[in-house]
């Protein structure tokens, strides 16, 4: 299965794609009494840049929100939830980005990755610049405010995703080459870390399907890789750049597979595609994204 290039490779370092069929539109300005404007269709983070990047009938547009926008998802109220550099940041309904205080003073680490829980809140990891071991966590934000602390001792923190029940958590820490599971208990606790899957290269973002299997960005190989529930490999879809970064489901049914690529530490010569954004239709249907409640 060979998935087909969707724009011109706009993106320095594509990341965190996400559908949902009610962003906030402030370009539509909406009346007294009247309900906010909104529109269907992806976002995803041109990441080193600091920008979000909007696809729609007219083309990609960008909204900077800082040094680094790691992830991005919608607020149950409108606007957005984004993972900033050393932190959180809010868009509302009407565009305006307000970071929330840093959680650390180092210019060493920043935010990678990051995707809502079934019980509305924000969860997302970080990285060191130079990927030393060791030196990620895992942050929950919650609806309050309140920010919680979840793994430690982490290298890469990349994608999560909840399986379709919500009892399940999937994560990639890229290092370890695995994708991990923990069962997840309420209130917002994590049982043991298990393996679902050894993968060849380095795991990056990933999304779940309706099915509850897992599909994951590897991002040295030009793959997507589906996983069942049982660890099984049960599909790859090539993509004709070498850094796929990550997947997310969207369209009509949320049946097409869009996925993001980078040109960070790629020959863009011999790879002309690197930072295109892609899309596979792969005959299995997706899920709603789960959205901030704060």
């Amino acid at each position: 299965m060979k998935a087909e290039q969707i724009t011109d490779p706009i993106a320095y370092h594509g990341e965190g794609p996400v559908w949902c069929e009610t962003w906030s539109d402030p370009a539509r300005a909406a009346g007294a009494g009247t309900p906010a404007p909104t529109w269907a269709g992806l976002r995803w983070v041109d990441m080193l840049a600091g920008d979000v990047l909007s696809l729609r009938e007219s083309g990609v547009s960008r909204t900077h929100v800082g040094e680094v926008a790691a992830a991005v998802r919608p607020r149950t109220a409108g606007g957005a939830v984004i993972g900033v550099e050393r932190g959180f940041a809010l868009e509302a309904p009407d565009g305006e980005v307000t970071a929330l205080p840093p959680l650390w003073a180092s210019p060493e680490v920043r935010m990678n990755e990051g995707g809502c829980a079934p019980d509305g809140t924000f969860w997302c990891g970080s990285m060191a610049y130079d990927q030393a071991p060791g030196a990620a966590r895992l942050y929950r934000l919650d609806p309050d405010g309140g920010v919680a602390l979840v793994l430690d001792a982490v290298t890469v923190s990349n994608g999560l995703e909840w399986s379709p029940d919500g009892s399940l958590l999937y994560y990639n820490d890229t290092a370890t080459g695995q994708i991990a599971v923990f069962d997840y208990e309420p209130p917002r606790r994590l049982g043991p870390r298990r393996v679902l899957a050894d993968v060849p290269g380095s795991p990056d973002g990933m999304a779940v399907d309706a099915e509850g299997a897992v599909w994951t960005a590897l991002a040295d190989r030009g793959e997507i890789r589906r996983y069942l529930p049982d660890g099984t490999l049960d599909g790859i879809v090539e993509v004709p750049a070498q850094k796929t970064t990550a997947c997310a489901f969207g369209g009509e049914g949320l049946r097409t597979l869009f996925i993001t690529t980078s040109q960070e530490d790629i020959d863009t010569e011999a790879d002309p595609l690197a930072g295109a954004l892609f899309a596979a239709e792969v005959g299995v249907a997706g899920r709603p994204v789960r959205s901030f409640a704060g």
